[in-house]
């Protein structure tokens, strides 16, 4: 058991966190609209408070499964998602029934904001009255980004 730590700790160091800007190297081609460097933040932020308070929506099939049942909420897409056909039809999901949604640059940081160690490609952010105002701004934000033609 003591010999795993050091081996974890030096494995976490051969990996170092990358920049934002970093990142958008490793973006596919319909990462559009791309959330800037502090609305990724921000969405984070969202994501902690609403996974606190069991409010997200996590992986494709369950954010597919509740856009469909017309939940409301603010979908975030993970930029460095390959194959792309694994979650592109999300995008005109939330095109169609006017739900806000951005793309943010690394599914292992969207993973790690919703407190799970394992990646994720897709999460819904519900709204709810203890996080209300972080909501709020987050859906401005995104709303007033670019769509894509």
């Amino acid at each position: 058991m003591a010999r795993e730590k050091p081996e974890a700790a030096a494995e976490a160091e051969a990996t170092p966190e990358r920049s934002y800007r970093e990142q958008l190297d490793f973006l596919n081609p319909i990462a559009q609209p791309l959330a800037s460097r502090k609305l990724t933040r921000k969405l984070y932020k969202c994501i902690r408070k609403a996974t606190k308070h069991k409010q997200i929506r996590r992986g494709v099939k369950e954010v597919q499964k509740f856009i469909n049942k017309g939940e409301k909420g603010i979908t975030v897409l993970a930029g460095d998602t390959l194959p792309i056909d694994v979650y592109c039809h999300i995008p005109i999901m939330c095109e169609d029934r006017s739900l806000p949604y951005a793309y943010v640059p690394s599914k292992s940081d969207l993973g790690a904001a919703a407190g799970s160690k394992r990646p994720t490609c897709v999460i819904m952010i519900k709204p709810h009255e203890e996080y209300q105002e972080t909501y709020d701004e987050c859906v401005e934000e995104v709303s007033s980004l670019p769509l894509p033609l």
